[in-house]
């Protein structure tokens, strides 16, 4: 479904096809035009060759996989998202099944439509100079599905586990609305689970998945556009009030969230409860990173809860660059402000780093590096 949306919004088929040849793998992708309800849609269907007579295709596991694509024919890039997906559809596997993720094996027909997905969908982001992925709340179907592991309830085990901490809504239909391959998919490569993001729509597409009943059709939609102007996305901001936190070690919390990938860390005094002075522990992630920020938060304060709360915020445009200075290459952060004019700011830590080498005021070498950032600009 995911190739079949790409390849709508605008995705050369010849070069989604020449580069899977790079796998080495043997297989044949046929492209079909269906109807789902309403909506026409690609259907991209993973040909593998039958078995010759009396033979059974082998499975293959995670670690022999994970070679295929060491020695595939691949763009680095294409080859570590790739491989980065199909390790979260390994450890969720193999945490459901309860087994070593060097046991967890895949049928050599799944295999086979699963290495072609995975390393389809890292090509086709690739290919089209997609930069930033958000993904919408995941709906989810009910009902059972037949796996080689036998019968399952829906949303299958491994697909519940991809998705923790990603939002979901139902989807109130009775059957698979999305598979363990999928979700690994939409888990790599998403930036962040929101709403569409404020941009210029440049093209649509859909891919079909196999013809299910129900209300709404079972396809898929990406919608490809540019940032135009500020962007909006949603954050959550995780609180914490704290009164035995010694605050020379403050420095160490801050330093641990961050490292765990904080979008921002502050503190703030208060005055608790009983009359007790404290502090105010706020912390902003994204909404698919709540669950492990918030562990995170709890292991390294020792506090008994935490409050999360979900917001949306405003963005400028940004880019980070390096320029060239009396001091050596400093980072330099760009921002589009609203009437359209630039402003520079220099990065901390390089100006900080540059300074102590150089024995020279900071301030010098922050005017310089936000210098060399405007005459570049200009």
């Amino acid at each position: 479904m995911f190739l079949g949306a790409m390849l709508d919004a605008g995705l050369p088929r010849r070069k989604l096809t020449e580069a899977l040849d790079g796998l080495g793998v043997d297989h044949r992708l046929v492209v079909r035009r269906v109807k789902r309800g309403a909506l026409a849609a690609p259907y991209v269907d993973v040909k593998v060759p039958k078995p010759r007579h009396g033979h059974h295709h082998p499975h293959r596991h995670f670690d022999t996989i994970r070679r295929l694509l060491d020695d595939a024919k691949l763009e680095a890039q294409v080859r570590d998202q790739a491989q980065a997906i199909f390790a979260v559809l390994a450890k969720a596997e193999a945490r459901v099944h309860g087994i070593p993720v060097e046991k967890v094996h895949f049928h050599e027909v799944g295999a086979v439509d699963a290495i072609v997905d995975i390393t389809g969908a890292a090509i086709a982001v690739h290919a089209m100079g997609i930069e930033r992925v958000t993904v919408g709340p995941v709906a989810l179907g009910e009902g059972e599905v037949e796996t080689e592991h036998g019968r399952l309830p829906l949303p299958a085990p491994a697909t519940f586990e991809l998705l923790r901490g990603v939002p979901t809504v139902p989807a109130h239909v009775n059957w698979e609305t999305i598979t363990p391959t999928g979700a690994a998919i939409l888990r790599t490569l998403a930036d962040e689970f929101s709403g569409l993001p404020a941009m210029t729509i440049e093209s649509i597409g859909h891919g079909a998945g196999n013809d299910r009943p129900g209300p709404l059709p079972n396809v898929l939609r990406v919608v490809i556009g540019r940032e135009s102007g500020g962007g909006t996305d949603r954050v959550v901001c995780l609180e914490a009030n704290l009164d035995d936190l010694v605050p020379e070690h403050f420095d160490h919390v801050m330093e641990q969230l961050l490292e765990a990938g904080a979008l921002d860390v502050s503190l703030q005094h208060v005055q608790t409860k009983k009359n007790r002075p404290g502090f105010l522990l706020r912390v902003l992630t994204t909404p698919a990173e709540r669950i492990p920020m918030a562990t995170r938060l709890l292991s390294v304060t020792g506090s008994l809860g935490v409050r999360c709360l979900e917001a949306d915020r405003l963005i400028l445009p940004r880019e980070v660059r390096r320029v060239d200075t009396e001091f050596g290459k400093i980072r330099v952060k760009f921002v589009t402000a609203p009437d359209g004019l630039t402003l520079v700011s220099a990065e901390y830590d390089d100006c900080k780093r540059a300074a102590r080498r150089e024995n020279r005021p900071l301030s010098e070498v922050v005017r310089a590096a936000e210098e060399a950032a405007r005459n570049r600009r200009g």
